[in-house]
């Protein structure tokens, strides 16, 4: 039998704007259970009900209360203890793991959901075996993770990758408008997220053909032969290369992973890469750029993965 202090399985719980994911990996990574249920939009103490609800399920299905628990979600864990800079508003300013923890009476790990998306796939994933990945979460929001030899970088800000919140590079005049018209949340123009995210990609659609429609119906349109929608796309696909050329610019990756709804649009992998290299810094020599631009391999579950191996990670010594 196995000692009370030691996990027999891995709870992972990726905290997101629509849907709440709950996963148990064993030793080797299998899922063993997952359930999900609707995020409480704006409801803070509903929020800890449903994790204490999907925690409840997970101990009874795996027939032990032995299990880690690991949290990811939007945000950053300040050194008050506090959440800090998540979209998910109701979020802000609460202590999260410290209120879930006596809830459930034993310790919760949090972590940035972009960063459990960089552990994930840097793990097991997409950036299986390479020394850098950045992981971009492009869906309500737009976040980003680094990971350097398969751990997570955080910094003393818990800031780093936060991608979104930086402005997009090279604007151009009617991008400039938009940005001091439409702020971010965050309270600044111009931000990454204002341009790359699916809500943003539903305002540049309207702004642009009056048309009221989802990211995810401008793709399938656009697929159909809509001409409109993919003008869309391209604006959109433009704008990603250009914060994604900033990245590599900065930290040159090995690997750039793609996650969330927008991630699912197979024509990013190809274009995006055809357009980065006007950006790129090479200093006038043709060199073909050499980050991988990939889809999660883990797909929608790559979060709740990341946030189940969060124990792992720092028994490994990693700084998160």
């Amino acid at each position: 039998m196995a000692d009370k202090e030691t996990p027999l399985g891995a709870l992972g719980i990726d905290l997101g704007g629509t849907k709440i994911h709950a996963e148990v990996l064993d030793a080797s990574g299998r899922s063993v259970w997952r359930q999900r249920l609707p995020t409480p939009a704006g409801n803070y103490d509903k929020t800890l009900q449903c994790i204490v609800q999907l925690v409840d399920g997970a101990r009874t299905a795996v027939g032990s209360a032995s299990l880690s628990i690991g949290l990811g979600g939007p945000g950053a864990l300040a050194a008050n203890g506090l959440i800090k800079n998540a979209n998910s508003n109701c979020l802000n300013g609460r202590p999260l793991p410290k209120d879930l923890e006596a809830l459930l009476g034993q310790p919760v790990r949090f972590a940035n959901d972009a960063n459990c998306l960089a552990l994930s796939e840097s793990v097991d994933g997409a950036g299986a075996g390479q020394a850098m990945v950045f992981a971009v979460i492009l869906g309500t929001g737009t976040g980003a993770g680094l990971a350097v030899n398969g751990q997570v970088l955080t910094g003393p800000n818990r800031l780093a990758g936060e991608w979104g919140h930086n402005p997009l590079g090279w604007q151009d005049d009617a991008e400039r408008a938009t940005a001091q018209s439409e702020p971010c949340w965050c309270g600044q123009p111009g931000c990454i997220e204002s341009f790359v995210s699916g809500p943003a990609m539903a305002r540049d659609h309207q702004r642009h053909q009056g048309a009221h429609l989802t990211a995810d119906q401008i793709a399938q349109a656009a697929a159909a032969g809509d001409a409109n929608c993919q003008a869309t796309l391209e604006r959109h696909a433009h704008r990603l290369a250009r914060a994604l050329a900033g990245v590599i610019n900065l930290l040159d990756p090995d690997v750039i992973v793609l996650a969330g709804g927008l991630s699912k649009m197979p024509h990013l992998y190809q274009r995006v890469p055809e357009l980065w290299s006007r950006w790129v810094f090479s200093g006038g020599v043709r060199d073909p750029v050499r980050t991988q631009l990939l889809p999660a391999a883990h797909g929608d579950a790559s979060g709740v993965r990341g946030a189940a191996w969060l124990w792992r990670e720092l028994a490994a010594g990693a700084r998160c």
